[in-house]
């Protein structure tokens, strides 16, 4: 007789803080009862559900590194989304809403896989690739390390202070492109990731470099295939792409 795989039981997650990033984006603290432990990368699926019965249901990247202690999740609001406009504006402390995760197994990473490691973000793609630099530093890690983040502009980097703190650590190479509005004085990158960029950001192939690269569909296409054409193994590039809901 096979077997059949277990259902993730949804669970009751309570909101103990929230807090602003970007004029679009919150990050909500959670605590979750029963919550089994999550691996750098992976999601979870939310779920709302009206006084009318109507439910709605969207996956979230977890923001939270495994070691940390609670359950953080970060939003974006999309203008005609059914759920992020209520996690983003209504959502407070105490509120609840249903949860199922932790899910996916193919975009995590730990601190014990071999080679570098190689994050590249678009907008709020950076929210799985933020539990990984977390998940690092909370292990002491010395694992070389090297993030691109392509975002519209500098209000709009989600986690800017904390990404300027991992900046500091000799292993790690931070590269911000602002690609539409650049402050006064902007020594960075200001265009849409190229094969140049890249090139300067991400470790050599010979040194067989752990990629990860999560942001709307267009961003990730282009940022794997210049990995590839720059000699990078297929199976060490992983992806993780959003675009608009139906």
């Amino acid at each position: 007789m096979s077997s059949q795989p277990q259902r993730i039981a949804w669970m009751t997650a309570t909101v103990r803080e929230v807090v602003e990033d970007t004029a679009r984006v919150r990050s909500l603290v959670l605590d979750v009862p029963g919550w089994p432990g999550h691996r750098a990368g992976q999601h979870v699926d939310v779920r709302l559900t009206a006084p009318d019965g109507y439910q709605a249901q969207r996956s979230y990247s977890i923001a939270s590194a495994p070691e940390d202690g609670a359950l953080l999740l970060t939003v974006e609001r999309i203008e005609d989304g059914e759920v992020s406009p209520y996690l983003v504006d209504v959502v407070q402390p105490g509120d609840r809403f249903e949860i199922r995760g932790p899910i996916g197994g193919h975009f995590v990473w730990e601190t014990r896989q071999p080679g570098p490691l190689v994050l590249l973000g678009g907008g709020s793609g950076i929210v799985p690739l933020r539990a990984m630099l977390r998940h690092r530093a909370a292990q002491g890690s010395a694992t070389p390390a090297s993030i691109v983040y392509s975002s519209r502009s500098l209000d709009e980097v989600i986690y800017r202070d904390e990404l300027e703190r991992y900046a500091a650590d000799p292993n790690l190479n931070l590269y911000l492109t602002l690609t539409r509005r650049q402050p006064t004085g902007w020594s960075g990158y200001a265009r849409r990731i190229d094969r140049a960029m890249l090139a300067d950001a991400v470790f050599d192939a010979a040194e067989a470099p752990q990629i990860y690269i999560c942001g709307p569909t267009a961003f990730v296409e282009t940022a794997a295939d210049i990995c590839v054409q720059l000699g990078h193994a297929p199976t060490h590039i992983r992806t993780e792409r959003f675009g608009p809901t139906g």
